[in-house]
């Protein structure tokens, strides 16, 4: 697996305490692969359940290479929460706050009573994704569950209770200052 191989073999940075794992994937650096591109996007066809959801939703910016894959694969349309408000009718605004930073997220073009999925490239804190299952909410929308390529949190379960879907990764990993161990594959 292509995923596992190449985390194992990226580079880490400290940001204060959090380790900071650097790859295609999660970052875009060096470069996004196809090959790997395709692998993350079939494993997420596999273990996500795409029946009925009329809406793929993802965070600006590393979602998107997933979320268009995915969305050429299952003819669902995809809709991308922006770092920049348009100010559109409807627009949600909400705040996110990582494990490294601090910014505002913007919502718009998710129906009321839609049935969404959310994928996103990588779970740490949670900070991102409770923040924009609860902007989800507000819009009406139905999250149906949660995809994650790459899986680095320590709480999982917890995260998992408050968002109050299934959160579905590729790979839950460790991160450590000189290595990133793999501790569970789907």
């Amino acid at each position: 697996m292509k995923l596992e191989e190449s985390l194992k073999n990226a580079p880490i940075v400290r940001k204060g305490e959090y380790n900071y794992v650097i790859h295609p994937i999660t970052d875009g650096i060096p470069y996004i692969e196809p090959e790997l591109l395709e692998e993350v996007v079939e494993r997420m066809l596999k273990i996500g359940d795409f029946e009925g959801i009329d809406r793929i939703v993802t965070a600006e910016a590393m979602g998107i290479p997933i979320a268009s894959l995915l969305s050429v694969k299952t003819g669902i349309p995809f809709t991308i929460i922006r770092k920049r408000s348009y100010g559109l009718e409807g627009e949600i605004s909400v705040e996110q706050v990582t494990g490294y930073s601090k910014s505002k997220l913007f919502i718009n073009g998710v129906e009321p009573d839609s049935h969404v999925i959310f994928v996103d490239d990588v779970l740490s804190t949670g900070g991102t994704l409770v923040a924009v299952v609860q902007a989800l909410r507000e819009t009406g929308a139905h999250l149906r569950e949660v995809l994650i390529a790459v899986d680095k949190s320590e709480n999982r379960d917890a995260i998992e209770s408050v968002v109050g879907v299934p959160i579905k990764a590729l790979c839950r990993i460790k991160a450590y200052p000189d290595h990133v161990e793999i501790i569970e594959s789907l």
